[in-house]
């Protein structure tokens, strides 16, 4: 049988916590480029913005008036996806049509009260903030006996259907467990009864062997492009030790958390010069009162910018009808990350400037 160089050539690649296939096709990323290459900078918003929903003191579009806030601030969403005292009830239609009622609770968490800023300027220690309202939440939350599963996550960007540029993220608790968080539980528990040990524990210890996809890491986490990444430039923050959910974490450990989303954020705004748009989450064991000896804490970074600053992936034709599909290897994305700067472009200007 031939040698296939698979940095060159199409192969399927298999997402370990799902179960699924990805195609990959690096000889598509040579042919020719004549799109758009510009770099976008930020908008210029000011450090408070009276018409701001979520601005300190400010009144929200439910009526509520935000607190006076100098840190961080967490409310109940006004407009929740999930309503709390929603009764749990079956339906079937047909033997076909099958509905189940959904209670949970929606909440909103400001990181700063500094309209300005996004998590890629803010401190290691106004992070660190974030990351214990995370914690304090998730305690909340799981305790609840109607929750099974707490969703912390973050949109940013217009491209990624955010509506208020302030810095903020959500967090969604509710009863059943949803899909995606749901394969990876499957996919654990299936790697943990074979071999005792956790899949994402294993899997990184190979990437630490292997080096090819690490964009960066400190004493407690690494950063890196997961082997079967769909989007151009995704990253996936793993814990060095096992932990189920930030409720173990150390003080040191939250620091480091803190430290490394900086890190990965700063990187992201250096690629195209760009307040860079993604979706990101906290995958976290469930809280429906069960061992979970098989789950590792991790986070997602789902971005979709291709080339530059307006240049964005979609999922059309082939992945939408068939699967996920990429360009780009995952090990030449690390290697772009990985080169950048972790010092903000914008301070880097300055200094040059000054």
């Amino acid at each position: 049988m031939n040698a296939v160089d698979f940095s060159r050539s199409p192969h399927r690649r298999l997402n370990l916590l799902t179960g699924e296939w990805l195609l990959v096709s690096p000889h598509r990323a040579l042919r020719p480029w004549q799109g758009q290459t510009e770099n976008i900078g930020g908008d210029g918003r000011p450090e408070y913005d009276s018409t701001c929903y979520l601005c300190p003191g400010n009144q929200r579009a439910g009526g509520e008036k935000n607190d006076t806030y100098d840190s961080t601030f967490v409310f109940t969403n006004d407009y929740s996806a999930l309503l709390e005292h929603t009764p749990v009830v079956e339906t079937c239609e047909e033997n076909l049509l099958k509905s189940v009622s959904e209670p949970g609770i929606c909440r909103v968490i400001c990181f700063s009260p500094r309209h300005d800023l996004t998590i890629a300027q803010m401190e290691v220690a106004e992070i660190r903030g974030v990351v214990d309202l995370w914690h304090d939440q998730f305690k909340e939350l799981s305790e609840k006996p109607e929750i099974n599963y707490v969703q912390i996550f973050e949109n940013k960007g217009a491209a990624m259907g955010c509506s208020n540029p302030h810095p903020h993220g959500q967090i969604w608790a509710q009863h059943h467990i949803p899909t995606e968080p749901g394969k990876e539980l499957a996919q654990m528990q299936r790697y943990y009864s074979r071999h005792g040990r956790t899949l994402l524990q294993d899997y990184l210890a190979v990437e630490l062997r292997q080096q090819k996809r690490i964009v960066c890491r400190n004493e407690s986490f690494v950063a890196l492009v997961p082997y079967w990444a769909t989007w151009p430039f995704e990253l996936l923050i793993l814990a060095t030790n096992h932990h189920p959910n930030l409720l173990t974490l150390s003080n040191q450990e939250r620091t480091d958390l803190a430290a490394i989303i900086g890190e990965v954020t700063v990187k992201y705004d250096n690629l195209f010069h760009t307040e860079f748009p993604y979706s990101a989450g906290l995958h976290q064991a469930p809280t429906d009162l069960a061992d979970h000896p098989e789950w590792d804490l991790h986070m997602h970074f789902y971005p979709p910018l291709l080339r530059s600053a307006s240049v964005k992936k979609f999922m059309v034709g082939y992945e939408l009808l068939c699967g996920p599909q990429r360009d780009i290897t995952p090990e030449s994305s690390a290697e772009l990350l990985r080169n950048l700067s972790s010092v903000h472009y914008t301070l880097e200007e300055q200094s040059e400037i000054g």
